[in-house]
């Protein structure tokens, strides 16, 4: 069967590839925020037929809607952004969409609408960030705290920052992603973004804890084994189930993303690509990373 530690530096190279890539993105580009988090107002309407939104833009323009932008949702919706504005503005706003369709003889539906103040978005974007630092931080010692029994060969803190490491690895990948998809497609992300990482945070945590557990366990049961021996024999333990449980999940989202609604296609499409990040993280990367730094002290 193949050495999933002993050809660990195969797997560094593939997670270091896409983290230098994803931080890249991140850097140059950013994250296109949606107005959760830099304030405006979205409106969703659907049509009958899509009418012509370069007309609809012009007719909108009377209202003075700074940045307005109008984009397609499926085959008949369409979404208007535009700064914040009070209930008139708004009602206004419904009347002339709904003058236009009427002219264009189709029919016209508001489906929502919701405004939220520049203050607003940036308190809660200061307290998304927060919640991501504290969950990750908390993780951490929390895994420190579990494993405070074993101390040979590897210290139970070391466990708490090499889950740091596979963490970091599993929503930088997902960040990095949807920065490119910021910049070269127009995709924002909002709270349902932030909510997608946390969900990340904890089903990577799950599966690392799972093999962590495991090579807890076989240090009492295989104490002749070198610690490589017996990382790797642990990966294989635990393999099928932590592929069976992701595997599940992927095609859960899979359905999700392809026959569900619109407005979570992305969040689908943010989690698919955490949760795989985070499988991949907790059996190629979090559990050899203790045998790498385990060898590093032994020569120390």
């Amino acid at each position: 069967m193949f050495n999933i530690v002993e050809n660990r530096k195969i797997f560094y190279a593939i997670s270091g590839i896409f983290v230098a890539v994803s931080v890249i993105a991140s850097a140059l580009w950013g994250l296109q925020f949606g107005i959760d988090f830099k304030g405006g107002s979205i409106l969703e309407i659907n049509y009958s037929a899509l009418p012509d939104l370069n007309s609809v833009s012009d007719s909108l323009k009377p209202l003075e809607l700074n940045d307005l932008k109008i984009s397609p949702l499926g085959s008949n919706s369409a979404v208007f952004r535009f700064r914040e504005t009070d209930e008139a503005t708004h009602q206004n706003i419904v009347k002339i969409l709904a003058a236009e369709a009427e002219k264009s003889k189709i029919q016209f539906e508001e489906r929502r609408f919701s405004s939220i103040g520049p203050t607003i978005g940036a308190e809660l974007m200061q307290k998304s960030i927060k919640a991501i630092i504290i969950v990750i931080l908390g993780i951490s010692l929390y895994i420190a705290w579990a494993f405070r029994k074993v101390s040979q060969p590897i210290s139970s803190w070391r466990y708490g920052v090499v889950t740091l490491i596979a963490l970091f690895h599993d929503l930088i990948i997902p960040v990095g992603l949807f920065a490119y998809l910021g910049r070269f497609y127009g995709i924002e992300v909002g709270a349902n973004f932030i909510v997608a990482l946390l969900v990340i945070l904890g089903f990577s945590v799950h599966d690392t804890i799972v093999v962590f557990d495991r090579i807890r366990e076989n240090l009492k049961r295989y104490s002749q084994l070198s610690f490589a021996s017996l990382v790797s024999r642990s990966i294989r333990e635990t393999l099928v189930r932590s592929l069976n449980t992701s595997l599940t999940v992927l095609l859960t989202l899979a359905a999700l993303y392809v026959f569900g609604g619109e407005s979570l296609k992305y969040f689908d499409l943010a989690l698919m690509v955490g949760i795989f990040s985070g499988t991949y993280s907790s059996i190629f990367v979090a559990a050899p990373l203790l045998v790498t730094w385990f060898n590093v002290l032994k020569k120390n």
